[in-house]
C-alpha cells in the first residue's frame, strides 16, 4: 500500500501543539485515506535550556508576563483565551496546575515509543498529564509511569532515561528543524513536500492532507521521452 508521511515537529510544553494534534486528527477522521498515512512526531524544544522543573511558586501567568513584557493580569487573559481554543477542540487546559520543566527526556522516550509502535499514545499521554494533569514532565519517575500508562514497558523506559539512548535522534529532529528553517511548533511536513506551520484548522489540514497525496501518492508515473526497454522491461 502506498503511504504518505506526515512529520510533525511538536513540544511537549506547547499548547497550541495539543491543540495541532486534535485538529489533525479530526482532518484525518475525515480523510479517505487514513488508514494509509503515517503520522511522526518530532522533537523541538520550546526552552532548552529548562531546568527539569521550574520554581513551583511561579505561576504560569507570571512567566508569561514576564517572557513577553506584559501584566499577569494581560498574560491571565491570552490564558482565558488560550483555554476556550482548547475546549472548542475537546480539550481542557489547566494553566494552573502546569508544572514547567526541560522536555528533552520526554523526547526520548517518544523516540522510544516510535520504535515500539506505540508513539501516538505516549505522545497523547504526555500531553494530557502536562496540560491538564499537572504533571511535571521532566521529572524522570513521571516519566516512566506516564509511558508505562500508554503501553511501554517501564523498564525499558528507566534503561533509556539512565542512559544517552535516542539523544542523538532527538538533536537530529532539532537540526532537520533547522534546516527546515521551523522556529515555532506545531509545524507539519506532508510528504517531505508540503508544510504547514501552527494548529490550523483541521479544514486547512484537511487540504493539505487531500493535495499532498493527489500530488505524491495518487499522481500516476508519467513516461520520460526517451526512456529505453531492456531485459528486465521498461522503467
Amino acid at each position: 500500500m502506498k503511504k504518505l508521511a506526515v512529520d510533525v515537529w511538536s513540544d511537549i510544553a506547547c499548547p497550541w501543539c495539543y491543540v495541532g494534534k486534535r485538529r489533525l486528527e479530526a482532518a484525518l477522521a475525515r480523510f479517505p485515506h487514513r488508514d494509509a498515512v503515517d503520522v511522526t512526531w518530532r522533537a523541538f524544544e520550546l526552552d532548552p535550556s529548562a531546568p527539569r522543573e521550574r520554581d513551583p511558586g511561579v505561576t504560569y501567568a507570571e512567566r508569561l508576563a514576564k517572557k513577553y513584557g506584559s501584566s499577569v493580569t494581560e498574560a491571565e487573559a491570552r490564558l482565558l483565551s488560550m483555554t476556550d481554543v482548547a475546549k472548542a477542540d475537546g480539550l481542557t487546559f489547566r494553566f494552573d496546575r502546569v508544572r514547567s520543566g526541560n522536555t528533552f527526556d520526554a523526547h526520548r522516550v517518544l523516540h522510544l515509543a516510535a520504535e515500539r509502535g506505540v508513539q501516538d499514545a505516549v505522545k497523547e499521554r504526555f500531553l494530557l498529564a502536562y496540560m491538564t494533569e499537572g504533571e511535571p514532565i521532566g521529572d524522570p519517575g513521571t516519566l516512566v509511569r506516564l509511558a508505562a500508562e500508554a503501553g511501554l514497558d517501564a523498564a525499558d523506559v528507566r534503561a533509556t532515561l539512565a542512559s544517552d539512548a535516542h539523544a542523538a535522534a532527538v538533536r537530529a529532529d532539532e537540526d532537520e528543524a533547522r534546516r527546515l528553517g521551523i522556529t515555532g511548533v506545531p509545524f507539519f511536513v506532508l510528504g517531505g513536500r508540503y508544510a504547514v506551520s501552527g494548529a490550523q484548522p483541521a479544514d486547512l489540514l484537511l487540504e493539505a492532507l487531500t493535495q499532498a497525496w493527489a500530488e505524491l501518492v495518487a499522481r500516476p508515473v508519467a513516461f520520460a521521452e526517451g526512456a529505453a526497454c531492456g531485459p528486465d522491461g521498461c522503467p
